[in-house]
C-alpha cells in the first residue's frame, strides 16, 4: 500500500523555490539527485527552476504523478490536498508546519488535512515533518541536506530535527538506513502503518524508532507483537512522565504512570525498548545482525586489560546475563598461553601480542558452553589492531563476538573494516554488554507461544446495571466475577453491626463504607480483631470518625467482616491508562505498598502466563514462595484473581482505578480484604 512513498517513479513538489537556502530548494535539489525520478516543481510564481519547467499547480501537470511533497504555508494546504485527491494522487508527504503543534486553529486545520484525507482516500505523510528517505530507491524526500548511506535499519521518528541529527551522525558513524520516516503529527499515517509495510520490507532487518506518543496503544501491541516475531522492533520513547499529574485516587493510581503503562506494553508486544539514544542505536545495529545466542549457554571475556574486564563482569551480572563456565578443553588449551587468568573472564596480559590475543580468542570461541564474547582491546604497544580485527572476525564466524577496542586514532582502520561486515565496536564494555542483554531479551521474546487470556463466565447483570443508576460498588462486584471475599455485612445501626457480628463469628473487622475515604485506616475508620462486648462502641466510633472528615459526603454505613488471620498480604489494581486501556498491577501489598513499590504490570486482558510473570517478577515472590522453612503460599489461587480481575476490567471501562488490597494469600485460598474502586460517574 505504501509502495509508492517510497519507490515513486514521478514526484511532484508543490512549493518548489530557486531560492537558496529554503526547503522548496533544498526539497528540489534532493529529488533531482535521483535520476530515476521524474520530478514536476510546482509554484505559480516561476516557469523555470533549475532547468526544470516550473507548473502552477498539479493540475497543469500532463502525468500521473506517484508523490506529491507539499511544502507551503499551512493555510494553502487543504486546497491543494484537493487538487491530490482530483489528479488521483494517492499518496502525500506534507512537509508544512504550522498545524495541531501551533494551537487551536492549526488543530482545526490538521482536522482539515483529516477530512480531505478520508473523502479522497489519500496516504498522507505528516504534516509538520521532515520526510521520507529510500536509500535503495535513491529517493531523498526531505529537507537535509545528508542523504545517508545504505544499511538494514528503517528509522521511524516523530521528531524531524532528530532524524535530521541522526542523519548527520551516521555518515561519521558509518551507520547506514534502509529508510527513513519523519512521522510528524501523524495526522493520517502513523507508526503502525509504516510497521506493517516494513515487516515485509527485503532492505530492512530491524525496525527502530523515536516516539513520543502512540496514535492507538492497543493496535501498536497488536501490530508489533506480530512483527517482532520475525523483525526486531527497537523503540526509545520520550514523554512518558505525567508531570504535574492530579493526585491519585488508589494506590495503584499513585504509583502507575505512563512510564509503567509503555513498559508492560514493549515487554508483551515484543519490543526492545531503548533508554537512551545510544542504546536505540546500539541494540538495532546489534541486532541487524544477531538475533539470537546459544540458548543455556554464557558470556565469555577476553581482554588484554584486567579493568576493562571487571567492569564487563560487573555488567554481565548487574544485566541478568551470566559468566560462562569453560569446558575443561578449554581450560587444558589456555593454560600454555601463560595468561593472566585461564578463567573467565580470560586476561591474557598488557603485554600480549594480537597472535596471542586471537589465539585465546579462537579457543574461547570453540567452548561450546560458550554463547556469546566481549572481546576488548586497549591499545598497549605490542597490539596491532589491524590484526586483531581479523581475529575478531575470525572468532566471530564460530560464536557472535561484541568488540570493545579502546581507543582513538589507533583503532580507526580496525574498525571501519568492522563496520564493513556489519560489527559495531564499543569503546564502553558496559555498552557492549548492555547490547547483549538487548540480544537475550528479544531471543526470549520471541521464542512466548501466544496464550490468549482465559475467560469467566459471569453474570454482569447487577454491576452493569448499578453502575448506570450510578450507585457504589461493594463487595457484590467481586462475587460476581469469582473473586473469593470474607464473609459480611453492612450494617447501618449498631444493632445491626452486632447482629451481623454473631452471624460471621468473631473476631470480626469493622470498616467505614464511603466512597468518599479513600484510605480508611489514616482517619481511624478501620478497626481490627473486635469482639461482642467492643462491636456496638466500635461503630459508633467510626461513623463518628467518618463524619468529621471533612471530605466525607456520603456514609453508607460500616462493613462488618470476617477477620482472616494469617497469610501474606498483596495487592492487585488497575489504572486505566489513555494510550493502552487497563494497566494491571500486582505487588506487596497492605498500607506500604506506596513505599516499597515492590510491584509488576501489565496490559488486561491477561494470560495464565502473564499473571504468573507478574507474580514471579517481584521480590516479594520469595516470602510468597516460603521462607526459612515457612509454608508456600497458595500462588495458584493468586493467579485465579489476576485472570478474574484482568476480565472485569477489561469488561467495564467505567471502572477507572480500583485496587484490590490488601488480598490475603494462605496456604490454602486468598481473600480479598479490602477494595476500593473509582468510576467514570
Amino acid at each position: 500500500m505504501l509502495d509508492r512513498i517510497f519507490k515513486p517513479e514521478t514526484v511532484a513538489l508543490v512549493g518548489a523555490t530557486p531560492k537558496e537556502g529554503k526547503v522548496g530548494n533544498t526539497l528540489l535539489r534532493n529529488l533531482m539527485a535521483s535520476h530515476e525520478l521524474r520530478v514536476y516543481a510546482v509554484n505559480p510564481k516561476y516557469e523555470n527552476i533549475h532547468g526544470l519547467r516550473c507548473y502552477p499547480s498539479l493540475d497543469a501537470i500532463d502525468d500521473d504523478v506517484d508523490l506529491a511533497v507539499i511544502a507551503i504555508p499551512a493555510v494553502n494546504v487543504p486546497d491543494v490536498l484537493v487538487q491530490c485527491g482530483e489528479n488521483a494522487i494517492k499518496n502525500v508527504v506534507v512537509i508544512s508546519a504550522g498545524f495541531k503543534e501551533a494551537g487551536r486553529e492549526g488543530a482545526v486545520l490538521e482536522s482539515e488535512l483529516i477530512r480531505i484525507s478520508k473523502e479522497y482516500n489519500l496516504r498522507l505523510v505528516g504534516p509538520n515533518c521532515l520526510g521520507v528517505i529510500d536509500t535503495y530507491a535513491n529517493l531523498n524526500a526531505t529537507f537535509g541536506r545528508t542523504m545517508p548511506d545504505k544499511g538494514c535499519i528503517a528509522f521511524l521518528s516523530q521528531s524531524g530535527a532528530f532524524a535530521l541529527a541522526v542523519i548527520d551522525w551516521s555518515k561519521a558513524a558509518g551507520v547506514g538506513f534502509s529508510k527513513i520516516v519523519s512521522l510528524g503529527n501523524k495526522a493520517v499515517l502513523d507508526e503502525c502503518h509504516f510497521m506493517e509495510y516494513l515487516a515485509g520490507d527485503s532492505d530492512t532487518k530491524v525496525i527502530a524508532m523515536y516516539l513520543e506518543d502512540v496514535s492507538d496503544g492497543r493496535r501498536f501491541m497488536r501490530v508489533a507483537s506480530r512483527i517482532s516475531k520475525t523483525k526486531p522492533v527497537v523503540v526509545m520513547k520520550s514523554g512518558k512522565t505525567e508531570a504535574g499529574s492530579k493526585a491519585a485516587s488508589s494506590h495503584t493510581g499513585s504509583i502507575a504512570g505512563s512510564v509503567e503503562a509503555f513498559k508492560a506494553a514493549f515487554e508483551q508486544s515484543g519490543v526492545v525498548e531503548a533508554e537512551s539514544i545510544n542504546d536505540l542505536f546500539d541494540f538495532a545495529l546489534t541486532l541487524s545482525r544477531i538475533t539470537s545466542i546459544k540458548r543455556g549457554g554464557g558470556v565469555a571475556i577476553v581482554t588484554n586489560s584486567g579493568g576493562p574486564g571487571v567492569m564487563a563482569a560487573d555488567a554481565v551480572e548487574e544485566y541478568g546475563l551470566k559468566l560462562a563456565s569453560f569446558e575443561r578443553n578449554t581450560m587444558d588449551k589456555l593454560l600454555p598461553l601463560q595468561l593472566a587468568n585461564s578463567y573467565n573472564p580470560v586476561d591474557v596480559r598488557g603485554d600480549a601480542t594480537s597472535d596471542k590475543f586471537g589465539t585465546a580468542l579462537e579457543i574461547v570461541a570453540r567452548d561450546e558452553r560458550v554463547s556469546a564474547i566481549i572481546a576488548i582491546l586497549s591499545p598497549t604497544a605490542p597490539i596491532d589492531f589491524d590484526k586483531a580485527c581479523t581475529y575478531v572476525l575470525a572468532a566471530d564466524a564460530l560464536k557472535p563476538v561484541i568488540p570493545v577496542f579502546m581507543g582513538g586514532a589507533s583503532v580507526t582502520k580496525a574498525v571501519e573494516v568492522l563496520n564493513q561486515h556489519g560489527i559495531t565496536n564499543y569503546f564502553d564494555p558496559v555498552r557492549a554488554v548492555k547490547t547483549l542483554k538487548a540480544v537475550s531479551d528479544y531471543e526470549e521474546m520471541q521464542a512466548r507461544v501466544y496464550e490468549p487470556p482465559q475467560h469467566f463466565d459471569v453474570d454482569t447483570h447487577l454491576i452493569r446495571k448499578r453502575l448506570q443508576q450510578k450507585q457504589a460498588l461493594d463487595y457484590e462486584l467481586l462475587t460476581a466475577y469469582g473473586i473469593p471475599v470474607p464473609a459480611y455485612g453492612k450494617a447501618v445501626s449498631a444493632d445491626a453491626a452486632l447482629e451481623i457480628a454473631d452471624r460471621i463469628g468473631y473476631p470480626v473487622a469493622m470498616k467505614i463504607l464511603s466512597p468518599d475515604i479513600v484510605h480508611k485506616t489514616d482517619v481511624g475508620c478501620v478497626k481490627l480483631n473486635v469482639y461482642r462486648e467492643a462491636v456496638k462502641e466500635n461503630f459508633f466510633e467510626i461513623m463518628r470518625r467518618g463524619e468529621k472528615y471533612t471530605s466525607a459526603r456520603r456514609i453508607d454505613g460500616v462493613l462488618v467482616q470476617q477477620m482472616i488471620e494469617g497469610g501474606r498480604e498483596v495487592i492487585i489494581g488497575m489504572k486505566r491508562d489513555r494510550h493502552f486501556g487497563p494497566l494491571v498491577m500486582f505487588g506487596l501489598g497492605g498500607i506500604y505498598v506506596e513505599v516499597f513499590k515492590d510491584v509488576s504490570f501489565r496490559i488486561a486482558p491477561l494470560s495464565k502466563r502473564d499473571a504468573e510473570e507478574m507474580i514471579h517478577k517481584v521480590r516479594a515472590y520469595r516470602i510468597l514462595r516460603g521462607v526459612r522453612g515457612e509454608p508456600t503460599s497458595d500462588i495458584n489461587s493468586l493467579i485465579d484473581i489476576l485472570l478474574r480481575f484482568s476480565q472485569l476490567c477489561v469488561e467495564f471501562p467505567e471502572i477507572l482505578e480500583a485496587d484490590l488490597n490488601p488480598i490475603k494469600v494462605l496456604e490454602s485460598g486468598c481473600y480479598v480484604v479490602d477494595f476500593k474502586m473509582v468510576t467514570r460517574m
